[in-house]
Parts: C-alpha cells; sequence; structure tokens
C-alpha cells in the first residue's frame, strides 16, 4: 500500500481520507471519493471541494483557505475554471490567509508526488 506524508508524518490515503471526514463533518462517502480522486490528480475532484469549502455546501462549514488550497490545486491541473474561483475567494482573504492556502496546496502536492 501507498503512503501519503504529510506535515513529517506518513499515512496510508485511507488514513488521509478518514481524518479529513472526522474533522470537516461532511457526507464521509462523498468525502472520501473527491480525496481518492484528488490523490489521483482529479481536477474535478478538486474543483468540486474548493466549491463545497467557498460555499459551505454538503453540510461543510465555509472555509476559504481550504477552498483557495482546492481551487488551486484543480487549476494546477488544468481547470480554468478553477482559476477563476481561487481569484474570487482570494478578494475575500487576508494576505496570510492565501500563504496558509498555497502551503497547504504545495503540502498536498508534495504528498501527491511521494505516493507515486
Amino acid at each position: 500500500m501507498q503512503h501519503v506524508k504529510i506535515s513529517g508524518n506518513s499515512f496510508s490515503p485511507a488514513v488521509v481520507i478518514s481524518v479529513t471526514t472526522d474533522v470537516v463533518g461532511f457526507s464521509q462517502s462523498l468525502i472520501s471519493s473527491c480525496i481518492e480522486s484528488a490523490l489521483a490528480g482529479d481536477s474535478a475532484a478538486c474543483f468540486n471541494l474548493g466549491v463545497a469549502y467557498s460555499t459551505g455546501a454538503g453540510g461543510l462549514q465555509c472555509d476559504l483557505v481550504e477552498a483557495h488550497k482546492w481551487f488551486n490545486l484543480a487549476a494546477v491541473w488544468g481547470n480554468e475554471e478553477a482559476a477563476h474561483c481561487r481569484h474570487e475567494v482570494a478578494a475575500e482573504m487576508s494576505s496570510r490567509e492565501i500563504a496558509e492556502a498555497q502551503r497547504r496546496a504545495r503540502e498536498w502536492m508534495a504528498a501527491i508526488r511521494s505516493a507515486a
């Protein structure tokens, strides 16, 4: 089984999915599906997570830092609409929040690269 390394710790993708669902309180099957697809570099899954976090859809608490992170990842993987959404979300964020979102996106990308 492949492992994902986040913040110096190594996890299997299933653990990452489990921890994420516990933290955000989102539908386990939907978040698991999106996270699993995001681990594979699926820009649509990243975009959907960005929408969910930016609007508070599906029971998620609105979190612009997470929304920016997911829109950023979707944009990196070729989703043009995500780049526009990232820009709109960024207009509502402080410089520190944007920096944190970018740090989280880099961490996610590094985790995917190390799992490959």
